[in-house]
């Protein structure tokens, strides 16, 4: 499952568009709201046939939970954390384990 922490949902069903388009409309528009770039996309699997592909640094996935023609755009976790240049504008640190014991 996913291990976004935000996310925006775009639906687009427009038969003129390619899934490259509509992939970056959604990335657009999540720019605009967030202020930061995604680096995944979730598709209904029939978008890719069964594949996975990138369309410019953002990796669309399979999910057979997403309905068709909707993309669900977001910045995925890399070991715990956000990933990327917006994980640092948010000052996101590593912290320390906890110890168990209390403070």
């Amino acid at each position: 499952m996913s291990g976004m922490r935000e996310g925006l949902l775009w639906f687009d069903d427009d038969p003129k568009r390619d899934l490259t388009q509509k992939v970056n409309r959604a990335v657009q528009r999540y720019r605009q709201k967030f202020g930061r770039s995604p680096n995944v996309c979730y598709v209904h699997p029939s978008l890719l046939g069964g594949e996975s592909c990138r369309v410019g640094g953002v990796q669309v996935l399979p999910l057979p939970t997403v309905l068709r023609h909707h993309f669900w755009v977001g910045e995925e976790k890399v070991n715990g954390r956000p990933s990327g240049r917006s994980a640092r504008r948010r000052g996101d640190r590593a912290r320390p384990p906890a110890s168990g014991v209390p403070a």
